[in-house]
């Protein structure tokens, strides 16, 4: 589809870069009452991609929320990467996802057709997962954005989680870095190949489900979704999570 209107054209951040900075967040959240719960297993406190709630002794829901602007221009492909992105949490958590409802802000500027586009990327993508889209909320906003709650179901001893790293743990990446630097680059017009670039929006709407599949045959200590923060940013989370360094 020929979008008239560049969705990068409207917005000053793009993707997981437009996340609020960690120090600024932590100086926020570090200053509001903790709620305690014993059916919370996992919140606020190790910087968790996802909740963890006790449903009973053989079930734990896990639940999540992302979104944010576009990185590129086409409407179908953003939304296959902000669902992408979303579903990961799911999966960083040890959990398949089950059922989603969608986030949007939509400028009335813009064409009710790139709304279409932007729902059937993310619907796809949800489809992919084995996931249900049960419906979502839809503001008016001068610049778009797009996501989803993600909602999943596993035992407790099937959580992936933050904490749990040990020293001497291997480090395994599921996908290649830097699809943000590149997604910048784009935008600057600095990209010398338009292989790169595409090879950069191919990983970004590859779902981490694949991973995930193969995650389960083995015995992982710890796991999160790389994201705005960096491989530095999030392996510091893991750290401090586990007590280790």
């Amino acid at each position: 589809m020929e979008n008239k209107v560049k969705l990068t054209t409207m917005v000053k951040t793009s993707g997981c870069a437009a996340k609020l900075a960690p120090a600024s967040l932590h100086e926020v959240i570090d200053t509001l009452p903790l709620q305690t719960d014993e059916r919370l297993l996992a919140g606020f406190e190790t910087a968790d991609d996802a909740l963890v709630h006790k449903v009973d002794d053989e079930t734990v829901c896990i639940q999540t929320v992302d979104f944010f602007p576009p990185m590129v221009d086409d409407a179908y492909t953003f939304g296959q990467i902000a669902a992408a992105n979303a579903l990961s949490d799911s999966y960083a958590m040890g959990a398949k996802p089950n059922v989603c409802m969608n986030l949007m802000c939509f400028p009335a500027c813009l064409e009710l057709s790139v709304m279409k586009e932007i729902l059937l990327g993310g619907l796809d993508k949800v489809k992919e997962a084995g996931a249900i889209i049960a419906g979502g909320h839809t503001i008016s906003d001068p610049t778009p954005k797009y996501g989803l709650t993600v909602t999943s179901f596993c035992k407790p001893k099937e959580v992936w989680q933050n904490k749990g790293s040990r020293v001497g743990d291997v480090l395994v990446l599921t996908k290649a870095l830097g699809t943000g630097v590149v997604m910048t680059a784009q935008k600057a017009e600095m990209i010398e190949t338009e292989e790169t670039f595409e090879l950069a929006v191919e990983s970004m709407c590859t779902l981490n489900k694949r991973a995930f599949e193969i995650g389960k045959k083995y015995s992982i200590h710890s796991a999160t979704d790389i994201t705005g923060f960096s491989l530095l940013g999030h392996s510091y989370e893991m750290a401090s999570a586990s007590e280790v360094s």
